[in-house]
């Protein structure tokens, strides 16, 4: 397992990035990551520690790490272009993978996974199943508050309403 010692916590470090290099610019290395591409050595540094770009040797047998990093790099710079990466990662190989891919869905209410979340109660590594678990609450309590808080809203009378068009009077009376 990597050093953890880089003295800033994975979102400090991210959103420090972000602010160096925007937003979309850390999203763009996080997807390449999970989709098993390569992203260059200050960009992995920013995401996982100032140790990390040794995963970046294409002979280490761990480079699942990498694909990990990149979705936790999406727990803090997400962009929802990045729902095709992390819908793939569900199926990822590495169980700690897939374990973030359902943290960054439950993190940002990624509703249309909801079907894939689900399926994830099944997996084999109990903390996936637990990571799913949480996911599917965090998705279905977001469906819940949006239905009650238009309920409330409606019942409220506060529903936007179109304004009424008089009718133009017949020609030769006049309009009240």
């Amino acid at each position: 397992m990597p050093d953890g010692s880089w003295g800033v916590t994975p979102r400090v470090s991210v959103e420090t990035e972000c602010a160096r290099r925007g937003r979309a610019a850390v999203v763009a290395d996080c997807r390449d990551l999970l989709r098993g591409g390569v992203a260059d050595a200050d960009a992995v540094a920013a995401l996982a520690g100032p140790t990390a770009p040794r995963f970046l040797d294409p002979d280490r047998s761990d480079r699942c790490w990498l694909r990990v990093w990149g979705a936790r790099g999406l727990l803090w710079a997400w962009g929802d272009e990045a729902v095709p990466e992390i819908r793939v990662a569900l199926g990822d190989e590495s169980w700690r993978v897939r374990e973030m891919a359902l943290k960054v869905i439950a993190r940002h209410h990624v509703d249309g996974l909801l079907d894939e979340v689900i399926a994830s109660r099944d997996d084999g590594t109990p903390r996936v199943r637990a990571a799913a678990e949480k996911a599917v609450v965090a998705l279905t309590v977001q469906r819940w508050r949006i239905r009650v808080s238009r309920k409330s809203r409606d019942e409220k009378g506060i529903r936007r309403q179109r304004p009424r068009r008089r009718r133009a009077a017949p020609t030769g009376q006049s309009a009240r």
